[in-house]
């Protein structure tokens, strides 16, 4: 079967993740639920332990800092993953298996997120780091290069997630209700709306 030589980012396009950015340092996973309990409250404490847990899979080269170096080691790592004969090059039979795995990946969290949504009361599955509420991999980075240094400190991180948890935690209570995450996630998406509108036609 004939081969090609694939760039790290042609390889990602190819396989339909378009090019691997900040929010996908961690190979394009979310993380686990916060909720640690399941009593439908995400505290601090859990909040910022899933925090803990987020940073150290983006930082794929563990100095402590999320920057470009990591996203090239990340699209080394997939690429490697993808190359199964290990030869440098991805032939059609490798982009096709990478493609169906990762569709039976995807299928079998939807199965698993359909069943843990029919256990939860309100039918409220994800919280602060989960595919559905903000406060994702992507949400966590934006504006959190207080600097501007185009690097992303632990410190940095963790400071722009408990922002993120003081401005979903309402009430103050020191815990986010299913509720409160129902209205942050609304509130997030009148806000992409309205960002949608304002942008001039083409």
């Amino acid at each position: 079967m004939r081969k090609f030589t694939l760039t790290l980012s042609a390889a990602a396009l190819a396989l339909g993740g378009a090019t691997i950015a900040h929010a996908d340092h961690h190979g394009g996973k979310r993380g686990p639920n916060p909720d640690a309990d399941g009593d439908g409250i995400v505290t601090l404490a859990e909040h910022n332990a899933q925090t803990g847990k987020m940073f150290d899979r983006m930082d794929v080269n563990g100095d402590g800092v999320l920057n470009r170096a990591d996203r090239e080691a990340r699209q080394a790592q997939r690429f490697a993953k993808i190359d199964t004969d290990g030869n440098g090059e991805l032939s059609q039979a490798e982009l096709k298996a990478a493609r169906e795995a990762r569709a039976a990946r995807m299928g079998e969290r939807r199965a698993k997120m359909a069943e843990h949504r029919g256990k939860r009361p309100d039918g409220e599955m994800r919280g602060p780091g989960g595919r559905r509420g903000p406060g994702g991999p992507g949400m966590m980075l934006r504006g959190a290069d207080t600097d501007g240094d185009k690097s992303i400190t632990r410190a940095e991180f963790e400071a722009a997630a408990a922002k993120r948890f003081a401005r979903m935690d309402a009430d103050g209570s020191g815990g986010i209700t299913a509720e409160e995450r129902k209205a942050a996630h609304e509130a997030m998406r009148a806000r992409m709306q309205e960002r949608r509108q304002q942008r001039p036609a083409d």
